[in-house]
């Protein structure tokens, strides 16, 4: 009987120390048992799988690597924090280490236990777990490449003190790719099926549901290489709509967080961070969209739906600043009371972002069996249909997908974000438009895809920030990229130096990854 660990310390990279600043001080250690255990049986793997979804998406609680980063860049939410400077483009580098060490110190060893102890070729009857638990890889591995680029992949665990990155490019076209066409090929042979069960917290382990959310995520990674490889990227996209990608709400990935596995926005909001963005408040309060009074709360002093501009610096916060937490709208009614942490779904992947998907295709050219226009209105549908569960009225939809509301100015920028209406264009350009506009809402709140999305795109548009601080990145421009970690160039150096060769340009927030050439 072989003996494995539940985490692997061989590579340079789980060795990342962290250091967080403010109420992340409170954060406790997870995924740290380094327990030999025996083989793992069926119902020990689903235990680990649950855990596994759930850390991969709750990196640091979610705090340090999305609120603080990635909601802040594609300006969901501004910063009121006066300890905090990421808002102001500063790359905390404990923060982003913290990530890091999380991610390859708990998510990447614990897939590969996984991705063992369901090795086909040795245990044909968990074929269908495997293939999942490799789908699930793909998107969290595929998360990380999009904040930092190169990253360790292909030889993760491999028992060695140094353990290389593999080049971005390299991951969509060597591993990404194929290694969905083999998990995929295995659950369509086990279509109707069950694995994982109850511990599946997204779909209760039905086998005919990760074949959508497979498929869509093959869209999704088709349009994200779109400009480098756009033939790729049309096979590619061609190949998800042909085999079924998610097209109702019945289809949304969406993990269901409980007692054990908690959603910590209801935790964050009393810590006074964030508030809505100033680009936010243009676009919702422009369109009269009923999807604001959802999403954000009123601000406490006013009942106003109000946001402000990213990037206030520190004397700014430190005065007018003062007044943000009141004069603000936080997020919305579905995070309060902190009771709600145990029943909050956390969204991994969803049906609307499946049709915005579709709707930019078929402006490329591609074959989506849709129209542009029929796609982007039930990419709208589908998010006013999402947030049903939270009192939205269907009986709205109609006129707003035909209304010619455009944004507004606000109190914090005297120009509206942009002049785009909600109803479907007929100019190309301000048909694609609409559609980044409608994907951006329809992501909410996941700000790291978002971030991602509106780096490959340019859209939407977003206000200059404030300030910003790093000398390589202007106020009017966004980070493309978070540098490599501080302790990856202490324990892993030559593979950092070898990845920087990768990159095409320096370590630094302002280069540029592959997919985004523009």
């Amino acid at each position: 009987m072989k003996t494995i660990k539940i985490l692997s310390f061989a590579l340079g990279v789980l060795l990342a120390t962290s250091v967080f600043h403010g109420c992340t001080e409170d954060f406790e250690e997870i995924n740290t048992n380094q327990r030999a255990l025996t083989e793992l049986d069926a119902a020990m793997l689903g235990n680990l799988f649950g855990r596994v979804q759930y850390v991969s998406y709750f990196i640091n609680y979610h705090q340090t690597p999305q609120t603080l980063f990635a909601d802040y860049y594609t300006q969901y939410t501004m910063n009121i924090q006066n300890a905090f400077p990421s808002d102001r483009y500063v790359m905390v580098g404990g923060w982003q280490n913290g990530c890091w060490r999380q991610f390859y110190g708990g998510v990447a060893g614990n897939l590969g236990v996984l991705l063992d102890e369901t090795d086909p070729a040795e245990y044909p009857d968990r074929a269908a777990m495997n293939a999942i638990a490799q789908i699930w890889r793909i998107i969290t591995y595929e998360r990380m490449s999009c904040y930092w680029g190169p990253i360790p992949f292909s030889e993760v665990n491999n028992g060695e003190t140094s353990v290389p990155y593999d080049k971005q490019e390299d991951l969509y076209k060597n591993y990404f790719f194929p290694l969905l066409d083999e998990a995929l090929a295995i659950l369509n042979a086990n279509k109707g099926g069950n694995a994982f069960g109850e511990n599946d917290q997204v779909f209760g382990g039905e086998i005919d549901k990760w074949i959508t959310f497979g498929n869509t995520l093959r869209l999704r990674l088709a349009m994200r290489v779109s400009d480098v490889e756009p033939a790729l990227a049309q096979q590619q996209a061609e190949k998800a709509v042909a085999d079924g990608v998610m097209e109702s709400n019945e289809d949304d990935a969406l993990f269901q967080c409980t007692a054990n596995s908690r959603h910590n926005m209801p935790r964050m909001l009393p810590w006074a961070e964030f508030r809505m963005s100033a680009t936010m408040e243009s676009i919702l309060q422009g369109y009269q969209d009923p999807r604001m009074g959802l999403m954000y709360q009123p601000a406490v002093a006013d009942g106003v739906y109000r946001g402000a501009r990213n990037g206030y610096s520190i004397e700014s916060l430190g005065t007018i600043g003062k007044l943000f937490p009141d004069s603000l709208s936080d997020y919305g009614p579905r995070y309060v009371p902190v009771s709600q942490q145990d029943i909050l779904p956390y969204e991994i992947m969803w049906s609307p972002e499946a049709w915005f998907l579709r709707a930019e295709g078929v402006l490329k050219g591609w074959n989506m069996n849709t129209t542009a226009e029929e796609a982007y209105n039930k990419g709208i549908e589908m998010s006013f249909g999402y947030w049903t569960a939270w009192g939205m009225d269907m009986g709205l939809l109609a006129d707003y997908q035909q209304s010619t509301n455009v944004p507004v100015s606000t109190w914090d920028a005297p120009e509206p974000i942009s002049t785009v209406p909600v109803k479907f264009g007929t100019d190309p350009e301000v048909q694609l438009e609409q559609i980044h506009i409608q994907k951006w809402l329809g992501l909410w709140p996941d700000g790291w895809e978002s971030y991602a999305d509106q780096r490959r795109a340019e859209l939407p548009k977003r206000y200059p920030i404030m300030v910003s601080e790093n000398p390589n990145v202007p106020a009017d421009k966004i980070p493309r990229r978070l540098p490599f970690v501080n302790s990856e160039y202490e324990q892993n150096a030559a593979a950092v130096e070898a990845a920087i060769g990768l990159l095409g340009g320096p370590d630094n927030a302002a280069t540029r990854l592959w997919w985004d050439p523009k």
